[in-house]
């Protein structure tokens, strides 16, 4: 069997359909735009000017400890990081309480919005799901103090356990490819397939995994997809076909425009509300909107799209609800 050759300081593994020996790929998918292109955009224009704050009406949310059984909360905190109550356990997705989505402190893209839940009225996290590198997503100050207040269990695709152990040496990881599964307590967490790419610096793109995760409980089956680009449907169509219909999926419906630079990577609304009609889930939560700035659209713009293509879909606007920070939904049975 072929190995990874030496130039991946993240992982070393065999090769596979999404992996040279190198940089992981998207099967048949587009690759990244490249820092020409980045460059055009930049200079473009276009970018629509983001209020300095805005204060979210729901929060700051007090949790409760624990969600018992087959029930199902959702509390959104910001940006792609969500509290996911269920089943006994406290999961947080991508989370991020730093100031910045940037390598560093004094500047990139600022919080615009408060984290919908102070850190410190977090219950006991027992899980993170960490879908992907970038640091939108992948904030290694706030993994640190979550190691040191809660020792969650940490699931992620390959390689970013690397990134990651370096600099939070007690961190406690469960990886895994497309298509695995990892078990914590009564939920089965399985590694999906979705369109993206992944970099911390200039040299590394690529070179650690991405993945959407279906955990599987007491509560049925919910999706969480960090980012992806719509694919044609692709990532949607394959999770309905393995776990045939959920109860809910939390998409992403923010930071798409321009769409020439970034459709590969991000689905816009419309594209969110395709993906809940192909991967059958009952309800689906909006996220990746309206606390830092990524790409040229308004602030406001992600849930006043979807609202529109959900009334042009003859879908009610509670099937899809962008969550504001502090917003808690008692997702359905």
């Amino acid at each position: 069997m072929a190995l990874a050759r030496a130039s991946n300081p993240y992982h070393s593994g065999p090769l596979s359909d999404h992996f040279d020996g190198t940089r992981f790929f998207n099967p048949d998918g587009s690759d990244p735009k490249g820092f020409g292109d980045l460059l055009r955009w930049q200079l473009g224009g276009g970018k629509a000017k983001w209020p300095d704050q805005v204060r979210s009406p729901h929060a700051p949310a007090r949790p409760e400890p624990r969600v018992e059984g087959a029930a199902l909360r959702i509390t959104m905190v910001g940006h792609a990081t969500l509290l996911i109550q269920t089943a006994g356990l406290n999961i947080l997705t991508d989370p991020v309480w730093s100031e910045r989505a940037s390598p560093v402190s004094f500047a990139g893209p600022r919080r615009v919005t408060p984290p919908g839940i102070g850190f410190e009225d977090l219950p006991k996290i027992d899980l993170v799901l960490l879908s992907h590198n970038h640091y939108d997503h992948l904030d290694v100050a706030t993994l640190k103090r979550l190691q040191q207040a809660h020792d969650p269990l940490v699931i992620t695709p390959l390689g970013n356990d690397a990134i990651v152990r370096s600099e939070v040496p007690g961190m406690r990881f469960a990886t895994g490819d497309w298509g695995d599964v990892r078990h914590a307590g009564p939920l089965a967490v399985h590694f999906e397939p979705c369109h993206h790419w992944s970099a911390r610096g200039m040299n590394d793109r690529s070179m650690a995994l991405w993945a959407a995760f279906v955990v599987e409980g007491p509560a049925g089956k919910l999706l969480h997809v960090g980012d992806t680009g719509f694919d044609g449907g692709r990532p949607y169509r394959g999770v309905r076909e393995k776990h045939g219909d959920l109860r809910a999926a939390i998409l992403p419906v923010g930071a798409y425009e321009p769409r020439w630079f970034m459709k590969d990577q991000h689905q816009n609304p419309q594209e969110a509300i395709e993906g809940l009609l192909l991967c059958g889930a009952r309800w689906a939560v909006g996220h990746h909107w309206g606390t830092f700035q990524l790409t040229n659209e308004g602030r406001d713009a992600p849930p006043a799209v979807l609202h529109a293509a959900l009334e042009a879909k003859g879908l009610g606007r509670e099937r899809f609800r962008p969550l504001s920070p502090g917003e808690a939904w008692d997702i359905p049975d």
